[in-house]
């Protein structure tokens, strides 16, 4: 297995790719992908740090199923991202179709 560092470093790396996405894009589907990633970076280390407890505990009690937990967590968070992809696509196609953009700063206009 892969030192959890790397896993470290990549789920860092997607996570501030998808930071700068999100503060300087102004497409709301550019945002919405930012924002997905981020998610799935969290999402990964998530995995890596219960790999890395479910071989401790395994070392440590060949029987023992810990550290499992975090992996089915990471599947209910897919499950909810799923849903969460659905609706706001679903706003952002509402969006195009009420103001034929998907600029974020159009929607400043709106306040008003």
């Amino acid at each position: 297995m892969m030192p959890v560092n790397y896993y470290l470093f990549l789920s860092l790396t997607l996570f501030c790719i998808g930071i700068v996405g999100v503060l300087t894009r102004r497409n709301a589907i550019i945002i919405f992908m930012c924002i997905e990633l981020m998610l799935n970076a969290v999402n990964i280390l998530l995995v890596a740090f219960s790999k890395m407890q479910h071989l401790a505990a395994v070392a440590a009690n060949p029987a023992s199923a810990a550290g499992t937990e975090a992996q089915l967590f990471v599947f209910f968070i897919m499950v909810v991202a799923a849903a969460e992809v659905t609706v706001g696509l679903a706003i952002i196609v509402m969006m195009y179709r009420n103001i034929h953009s998907v600029d974020i700063n159009f929607l400043n206009r709106l306040k008003h």
